[in-house]
């Protein structure tokens, strides 16, 4: 059986219209489905008094949470002017770097 191009996308047309219409019942009935499915959860959850919490939907859990900021760790060092350090990792302030320079010691700024 000989068919031209025009009939093969002609029935490519076709089946891509039949497949438009399929995917739409599908959702239709996905949706149907859903709300049955939602129905049946909230009874069950006042039936059995479940939270959020219960259920792991706490904002604490949520994979769209913001990222656990780290504590701020406590001042050891202070400035002259009241400026404090943690003494923590990365760059040192420049009050700190200034003194340093200046012959004096960390310990001169801790605080007791």
């Amino acid at each position: 059986m000989a068919s031209t191009l025009a009939d093969i996308n002609s029935q490519i047309k076709k089946h891509d219209e039949q497949i438009a219409q399929l995917r739409k019942q599908a959702e239709e009935l996905r949706n149907q489905e859903r709300a049955g499915v939602v129905e049946e959860l909230r009874k069950k959850i006042a039936e059995y008094g479940l939270t959020a919490a219960d259920l792991k939907l706490t904002s604490r859990s949520s994979r769209r949470a913001a990222p656990a900021v780290a504590a701020k760790s406590a001042a050891k060092y202070r400035s002259p002017t009241g400026e404090t350090w943690s003494g923590g990792r990365g760059r040192k302030p420049r009050w700190i770097t200034e003194a340093l320079a200046a012959g004096k010691s960390l310990s001169d700024f801790e605080i007791r």
